[in-house]
């Protein structure tokens, strides 16, 4: 193999490394961190776009208590970015 064909092999794996796999890793900590950050209390929306603020939490779902009464959920279907949006606005 020619040398300048393997250094354009690593120049591509390097690249595709910084602009795709290292920022989904950031966003999957901060994702991880806001749910442990989940308290009783705090209004949020689902990624399916329900609101509501949180009732109970257990180790993997929470409680939403919503105006038409109370939902159990996963922590992960709480989406991070519109709960953030929503403080935001207040």
């Amino acid at each position: 193999m020619d040398s300048s064909l393997i250094i354009q092999i690593v120049l591509m794996i390097a690249v595709f490394y910084f602009l795709l796999i290292m920022p989904q890793q950031k966003r999957a900590k901060k994702e991880k961190a806001f749910e442990q950050g989940l308290k009783v209390g705090d209004k949020v929306i689902t990624k399916s776009g329900i609101h509501g603020k949180i009732a109970e939490l257990a180790a993997d779902s929470v409680v939403i208590e919503t105006m038409a009464g109370k939902i159990k959920m996963e922590r992960s279907a709480i989406s991070m970015e519109m709960s953030a949006k929503m403080k935001e606005q207040k």
